[in-house]
């Protein structure tokens, strides 16, 4: 985990010190600005683990204001820097087909200063659009046959979402939001597949953002499984919260409801590094479940999918991969997972993977929009 961490504060900083870079020389026109240029770096640099860091001792609109400043950067620092390659991409190939001189009428440091302005400006736009887009959750329906009995139940209504990361950027209004969203939607059941909390339970219990998930009904209750967040945020504590605030939290459980079905929670795969113990095998969970009733597997991370066929798992409701969240790092979680995001049957299992109702980092997305998802079942009688 440390090396982690240096892993990702290096390409943070290699990151900023090309931006930088880039900056400097644009503003050749005006160097008086340069400074100011750099100190606005080396703020953007600072901000996220500052603000992370005195949040936990001091929660205050001044951490929380660097939280939020930070978290923005990440996404200018993604789309500003695929834009700049592309501009030095522009400039290799200026060596073997000069063009920039005729288009600069032969003003340099006045093209350097629009196109930095240029690149500014559509970061700045695309970021804006994807904040909008974050704060924009679909509701994503799918009506499914399982081929089981469920007791005397010909019909189950699920409302589920992941990813929420309940925390400083995901507060109280968009917690409320989810809750009005959900229960407007008449759940039979609510389910949770993990990240409910962002890492730190600390600005959740200082906003009470569990009197909004008590608000949350469902006939049959409110279940979740854990995500690899909660245990970044510690496990038990994150986990006692979410369950004192009406979500029962199944950790390699499986349990029957109404005599009808039953609901299965996979521990995440992080609790491995965060414990030291494995999570328990399909084959542990269901030693006593009846197969012959529906089985809903809440499984965070869509890792080996092939477990729930051959367990004989109905329907396996997953998150963790946000689809990327920023564009184009889509493409990086398709080549991570089977299924990324959306629908997949394999076998008589169906298969949803949400790209989730929060973000984490940047409060942007442009690779998706956040969802909620409704299922109908419909079982053999």
């Amino acid at each position: 985990m440390p090396l982690f961490f240096i892993i990702v504060l290096s390409v943070h900083a290699l990151v900023n010190f090309y931006i930088g870079i880039r900056g400097w020389q644009a503003l050749e026109f005006y160097p008086a600005l340069r400074p100011w240029f750099v100190f606005l770096i080396v703020i953007a640099f600072l901000a996220y683990p500052t603000g992370r860091i005195l949040e936990k001792f001091w929660y205050h609109p001044i951490p929380i204001s660097l939280h939020w400043f930070g978290a923005f950067w990440f996404a200018v620092m993604l789309y500003a820097t695929l834009l700049l390659l592309f501009v030095d991409l522009a400039r290799i190939v200026n060596l073997f087909v000069p063009f920039v001189g005729k288009l600069s009428g032969g003003n340099i440091p006045a093209l350097k200063l629009a196109v930095f302005g240029i690149v500014s400006m559509i970061t700045i736009f695309t970021v804006g659009l994807g904040h909008i887009n974050a704060w924009t959750p679909k509701i994503v329906r799918l009506d499914l046959v399982i081929p089981k009995q469920a007791g005397q139940m010909e019909y189950l209504r699920i409302v589920a979402a992941s990813d929420i990361h309940m925390g400083t950027i995901i507060g109280k209004r968009r917690t409320e939001k989810l809750v009005n969203t959900v229960n407007s939607l008449n759940p039979d059941i609510i389910l949770f597949a993990g990240d409910i909390v962002d890492e730190d339970v600390g600005p959740v219990i200082k906003q009470n953002l569990g009197a909004s998930l008590l608000q949350l009904h469902a006939p049959y209750g409110v279940y979740a499984c854990t995500g690899n967040h909660e245990y970044i945020g510690g496990g038990e504590k994150p986990i006692a919260y979410l369950e004192g605030h009406g979500i029962k939290v199944l950790r390699d459980t499986a349990l029957l409801i109404n005599n009808s079905f039953y609901v299965v929670g996979r521990e995440d795969l992080h609790k491995r590094f965060a414990s030291g113990q494995a999570r328990k095998s399909l084959d542990e969970l269901l030693s006593d479940a009846d197969k012959s009733r529906p089985l809903i597997l809440l499984d965070h991370q869509p890792q080996n999918l092939h477990e729930a066929e051959i367990a004989g798992i109905d329907l396996q409701l997953s998150g963790h991969t946000h689809y990327g969240q920023l564009w184009p790092l889509g493409y990086v979680t398709d080549r991570i997972f089977e299924l990324s995001r959306g629908y997949l049957q394999k076998g008589n299992t169906h298969y949803y993977v949400s790209t989730g109702f929060g973000t984490w980092g940047p409060p942007v997305r442009t690779g998706n929009r956040p969802e909620i998802l409704v299922i109908n079942l419909y079982f053999k009688q």
